[in-house]
C-alpha cells in the first residue's frame, strides 16, 4: 500500500525563509528589491500625478479673476472683463522659466492663427516688470501680457495650481467658464484638442 505522507519538515527555501536569521537568497533578494522599488514608483508617479494635475477651482475663483485688473509692459491697464464673450486662453508664465519661454512662439502663433476665429490669448507674467519689459523688447508677442507679480501665483493657485508651478494655462470659455487647465507646457496637441472649445 502507497501512502502519501504529507511531510512536516519544509523545503529547504522553505525553512531558509522562515528561519530567523537565515541567509536570504540571491533570488528573493532581487524580489524584495523589485518590490520595494515598485511601491516607490508607484509613490512616485502619484505624488507627481498630484503636484502636475490641476485642483479644484477655489469657490467664487471664475468670478474674480473676471474683475481683475492688470498693468501692461507698455503702460496702461488690462481689464479681463474686456475679454468675455469669446474663448480666452489665459497662460501664465515667468522669463526665468524655460519651458514658458519655450511655449512663447507656439501660443503666439496660435494666437495669430485664431484670432479670426474668435480667440483670444493672454500671458499672464509672474515676474519683476523690468524683467518682462526686456524680454518682450527681444521677443514681442502679439497678444497682451499682464504683469501678475506675485499675485499671479495666488490668482493660479486660486484656479487650481496648488504648487506654483510655472508654465500653467487655463482654457476659459465664451461665458468665462474654465473648460481645461494644464500644468506644464503646451504642446501643438494640446491646441488642437483646445481649438473647438467655446
Amino acid at each position: 500500500m502507497t501512502t502519501s505522507s504529507s511531510s512536516s519538515a519544509s523545503s529547504p527555501t522553505t525553512a531558509a525563509a522562515v528561519a530567523p536569521g537565515a541567509p536570504v537568497s540571491a533570488t528573493r533578494r532581487r524580489l524584495l528589491v523589485a518590490g520595494v522599488a515598485g511601491a516607490a514608483a508607484v509613490a512616485g508617479a502619484g505624488v507627481a500625478w498630484w503636484k502636475f494635475s490641476p485642483h479644484a477651482l477655489s469657490p467664487g475663483a471664475e468670478q474674480a479673476l473676471w474683475a481683475l485688473e492688470f498693468e501692461q509692459p507698455g503702460g496702461g491697464t488690462l481689464a479681463m472683463k474686456t475679454f468675455l464673450g469669446k474663448p480666452l486662453l489665459l497662460n501664465f508664465w515667468a522669463t526665468w522659466c524655460p519651458p514658458c519661454v519655450e511655449e512663447l512662439p507656439l501660443l503666439n502663433a496660435f494666437f495669430r492663427e485664431q484670432a479670426a476665429h474668435g480667440w483670444q490669448v493672454v500671458g499672464l507674467a509672474i515676474d519683476q516688470p523690468s524683467s518682462v519689459r526686456k524680454f518682450l523688447e527681444r521677443i514681442p508677442l502679439a497678444f497682451p501680457v499682464g504683469l501678475a507679480g506675485l499675485g499671479g501665483t495666488d490668482l493660479g493657485r486660486s484656479l487650481g495650481n496648488l504648487t506654483g508651478g510655472l508654465p500653467f494655462t487655463v482654457v476659459l470659455g465664451a461665458e468665462g467658464r474654465v473648460l481645461h487647465r494644464k500644468m506644464g507646457q503646451v504642446s501643438p496637441q494640446d491646441l488642437a484638442l483646445w481649438t473647438p472649445l467655446r
